[in-house]
């Protein structure tokens, strides 16, 4: 109600959140026929579906707004509305889209889970947006600002003109701060350590934790556990000899061993906490070690579990990595006729995930704020830095494309660069701003969990957006495109012959007058 000024334009979002959180609850029920989904996928859909349904709204009902308040008919407004915001919305979707179908390539039901859940409430949310909602918008016509709240103003102001025309001034007395601050919240990720979630990611008053604390503190040979499992059985004699070599070692302690049915296992003890270095080349001795003539020889464990998910997504990234780029550059692209501003994008999103990153491994790996989350520090979970790259990166694209559209609207209408990135600040900076602080809320909510790594996935990306929000659209992206200039648009002549072609052009699309307070028009000027 405060972001949008009244009642009935305040319950729009929340339409578009709840149609998309059902149908994809719908496609997650039908999935678990076919396929294993994470319970944690439910989160993602709760959060993005209400943060999208909010964005997407605030976009369209502010854009039905400015139409109105331009005199043309409903009919017209709704039409003009979709003709833009609701183009703007398309795009936003399929890049956020993009980005999390990444997590598709990896073999771990975790990340492929909320990959099943991210792009389908994304699209959902989208074509509510997109259909339901200027149905709605028709309906209500003018009333759609019914039920105003008092001393509440409309999401148009001119605060985030003024931020850009001062950032103009001085593009690199604004810029350089920024970016060191981010680099200095990234240096923690030179001492991440990678893990798996167990007990430890439960509160300390559940039954299962204080069982975990017990064995490792009280039995030292408890920890870092790890099962060799021979198939087909061996001989006795062959079975001791090759428990004998392990046994030898360096960390072994204990060697234990049992049958059945056609196979055979040895557990091996070594004192070691599960995800510590000396662990892991413990397993990986073990697994190098001669294994007996005929006999095939899996390790398994804790140990061996990080080791392999390491291994499966670390070798799944790079491809991970080119295809969230590579979409992203090319619907950049087409949105708005540059390769500079794809490339500035991209480089935007790596400083504040890496921001963000190092900030959530200060926080859960080191151990701090602790006390007032209720959470036992631990390694960091080997999916959660992928997890938190694509939703993050997702959401800040969607930011982007909100903030490009309006100065592109207006750059195609023959405005000046500077006038381009001023006015579009002026028009769609509270909206930026405000749909990221209620997206946030979304997943800062998650904070209140009792799982560990569901509060950093909350808390890390309602982090990331808000910086993205606020550092990189408010003050990066106008200090670039000022030193930059004109220069921001560039695109090489076969691709400018193609953008022409299949890409977006906004200057047949009638303008909306932004009129600018006189200090930032001389700024601009």
């Amino acid at each position: 109600m405060l972001a949008f000024g009244s009642v009935v334009a305040a319950l729009l979002p929340l339409s578009v959140g709840l149609l998309a959180i059902l149908a994809t609850f719908a496609e997650l029920d039908l999935l678990t026929r076919v396929t294993s989904v994470s319970i944690f996928a439910i989160n993602l859909t709760t959060a993005l579906g209400l943060g999208l349904g909010i964005d997407y709204a605030l976009l369209m009902v502010s854009r039905f707004r400015e139409e109105l308040a331009g005199g043309i008919s409903v009919e017209d407004a709704v039409v003009r509305t979709v003709a833009t915001a609701g183009r703007t919305i398309a795009f936003s979707a399929l890049t956020v889209a993009a980005a999390l179908s990444a997590m598709l390539v990896f073999p771990v039901y975790f990340l492929r889970s909320f990959a099943y859940a991210g792009v389908a409430v994304t699209l959902f949310a989208a074509l509510s947006a997109l259909l339901v909602l200027p149905a709605l918008l028709a309906l209500l016509g003018h009333r759609v600002n019914a039920g105003r709240i008092p001393f509440v103003k409309a999401v148009e102001a001119p605060f985030w003109g003024r931020v850009a025309s001062g950032v103009m001034r001085r593009p690199a007395f604004a810029a350089l701060p920024v970016i060191a601050v981010l680099l200095f919240m990234a240096v923690p990720l030179l001492h991440v350590n990678f893990g798996t979630p167990d007990d430890r990611a439960l509160p300390t008053s559940n039954a299962s934790h204080q069982v975990g604390d017990a064995l490792r503190t009280d039995f030292a040979t408890q920890p870092g556990v790890i099962d060799v499992l021979i198939r087909p059985s061996i001989s006795a004699g062959a079975l001791a000899s090759y428990a004998q070599q392990l046994s030898a070692l360096p960390g072994v302690q204990q060697v234990g061993s049992a049958a059945a049915s056609g196979i055979q296992r040895l557990t091996l003890s070594t004192g070691f906490d599960s995800a510590s270095s000396a662990a892991q080349q413990l397993v990986d001795r073990v697994r190098s070690a001669p294994t007996p003539s005929g006999a095939h020889v899996l390790v398994g464990g804790d140990t061996a579990i990080l080791i392999d998910g390491k291994q499966a997504i670390g070798s799944r990234l790079p491809l991970a990595g080119a295809i969230i780029a590579i979409t992203t550059f090319i619907l950049l692209f087409l949105f708005t006729g540059s390769i500079v501003h794809p490339i500035r994008a991209l480089l935007g999103n790596i400083l504040t995930l890496g921001g963000t990153v190092g900030a959530m491994v200060w926080i859960f790996q080191f151990g701090h704020l602790s006390g007032v989350l209720g959470f036992t520090p631990t390694p960091t979970s080997t999916a959660m830095p992928v997890l938190l790259f694509c939703i993050a990166f997702g959401l800040s694209m969607d930011y982007e494309v909100f903030l490009m559209s309006r100065i592109k609207e207006l750059h195609d209408h023959g405005a000046s660069n500077a006038d381009a990135v001023t006015g579009g600040l002026a028009r769609t900076g509270r909206i930026v701003s405000t749909a990221a602080a209620l997206l946030a809320v979304s997943f800062f909510a998650f904070a209140t969990s009792h799982v560990s790594f569901i509060q950093l996935f909350g808390l890390g990306t309602g982090l990331a957006i808000l910086i993205d929000a606020t550092l990189v659209r408010g003050i990066l992206v106008p200090a670039f495109m000022r030193v930059l200039g004109e220069n921001s648009w560039y695109a090489p002549p076969l691709l400018r012959r193609l953008h022409n072609r299949i890409g977006l052009d906004d200057s047949s699309t009638p303008p909306i007058t932004i009129t600018l307070p006189a200090e930032q028009m001389a700024t601009s000027s």
